[in-house]
């Protein structure tokens, strides 16, 4: 199956409007969240970096689905797009996370591990769409959604940790 042969770029469409849409949306609502919790974001080192690596995030999974819907692309610009953005991505949400591990409590190894694996999916995905072969799309496309769910848990336990940290 090569991607040169059925990758059919308006059939995806449709997918790369609803993921970016619901990133770009996502992005906004937790900014206002943080907004809300400004000084426990400041004070906590694991609040900061996760709303650091949780904005980012967001705006870097609607970066990789507005590239992908500009015109006029093959296969392997597309993966070049999804694979650099990915690797971006995955810089900052280590970094971000290696450094709350050290300065903060509360943040679990199992989560930097877990978005670790679903960016290098993305990558993996990525290299294998710009070689040629769709499945690689497949690939890449779930491990963006998989990060959206991820980031959105990490969205979820940002507020409450702030709430519970501002009733203490």
């Amino acid at each position: 199956m090569l991607a040169a042969d059925i990758f059919r770029p308006g059939q995806w469409t449709d997918f790369f409007l609803l993921v970016g849409t619901g990133a770009v949306t996502l992005t906004g609502l937790v900014f206002v969240a943080m907004s809300l919790n400004l000084k426990e974001m400041a004070v906590d080192a694991t609040h900061r970096y996760r709303a650091i690596n949780t904005l980012t995030g967001l705006a870097l999974v609607f970066m990789r689905c507005a590239l992908v819907l500009m015109g006029a692309q093959n296969y392997q610009s597309i993966g070049a797009e999804l694979f650099v953005v990915s690797g971006v991505s995955a810089a900052v949400f280590i970094k971000g996370y290696a450094r709350a591990l050290k300065m903060g409590n509360g943040l679990r190894l199992s989560r930097i591990i877990g978005g670790t694996l679903v960016h290098v999916a993305e990558m993996i995905g990525a290299a294998i769409f710009f070689f040629g072969h769709l499945p690689g799309l497949y690939i890449a496309a779930v491990a963006i959604v998989v990060n959206t769910c991820y980031m959105i848990t990490a969205a979820w336990l940002l507020v409450m940790g702030a709430f519970v940290q501002e009733t203490k």
